[in-house]
């Protein structure tokens, strides 16, 4: 069932990138994997799924040390400063970066575990009072104070548009993400990223977010099914 679904999911994928005059391949299909039995993630891996989404670092870590070494993690969650050991730790990427303080931390804790994660900037690209992430207006800012204090390398930018009952309504906010990547790529703001990532689009907006340039799709309800 769960192979069957991840595969319809891949084809959806493929439809989406050649309508937006992509190959398949230029999409990375996150496998959102909170809330789910560990069981069901070792299925979905079974199934040839090899890069999975986490939000909470506890129960990230018990997942990760349970799975095979070569399944690649992100961070897809709102990172406190007291828990950006762990996430250097045991994550390959974390897309949530928001501030210097945390870019600070992360730098600092990956010269020490000798780790190197991919780091993306979660931008706020609805200007939501209650969400996270760093305004639009604001970003340029923050990437060339990372790349000036720190040796991180920002591969590229991350956004939650605001929820809508109809996906269509995230168009407009994925554009916008795309359009800002592209200035900052253009004063060579990304760290040795020959194509800058996009991480837009989840379970019901995901083709929509293909089309207006995503390079990273978070998808878990509509593949693991509802969360307990």
């Amino acid at each position: 069932m769960l192979c069957d679904t991840l595969e319809q999911i891949y084809a959806e994928i493929a439809d989406a990138a050649q309508r937006s005059g992509r190959t398949p391949d230029s999409v990375c299909l996150v496998a959102v994997s909170k809330r789910q039995e560990i069981d069901a993630i070792r299925r979905v891996i079974s199934c040839g799924q090899q890069v999975f989404g986490e939000n909470y670092l506890q129960e990230a870590r018990e997942k990760i040390a349970a799975c095979q070494k070569e399944i690649r993690w992100h961070f897809i969650g709102h990172l406190q400063g007291n828990k950006v050991r762990t996430a250097v730790e045991i994550f390959d990427v974390i897309e949530t970066v928001d501030t210097i303080k945390t870019a600070r931390l992360i730098d600092r804790y990956a010269g020490i575990l000798a780790r190197n994660p991919e780091i993306l900037l979660q931008v706020n690209i609805g200007k939501e009072k209650q969400k996270h992430g760093v305004l639009p207006e604001k970003t340029e800012a923050l990437l060339s104070t990372i790349r000036q204090e720190t040796q991180l390398r920002v591969s590229g930018l991350m956004a939650l548009p605001p929820w809508s009952g109809n996906p269509e309504d995230s168009r407009p906010y994925f554009i916008k993400l795309r359009q800002l990547a592209e200035q900052l790529s253009d004063k060579g703001l990304f760290t040795g990223a020959e194509t800058v990532k996009l991480s837009m689009g989840m379970s019901a907006d995901y083709t929509i977010a293909i089309e207006e340039g995503a390079t990273l799709v978070r998808v878990g309800t509509a593949l693991f099914g509802p969360r307990k």
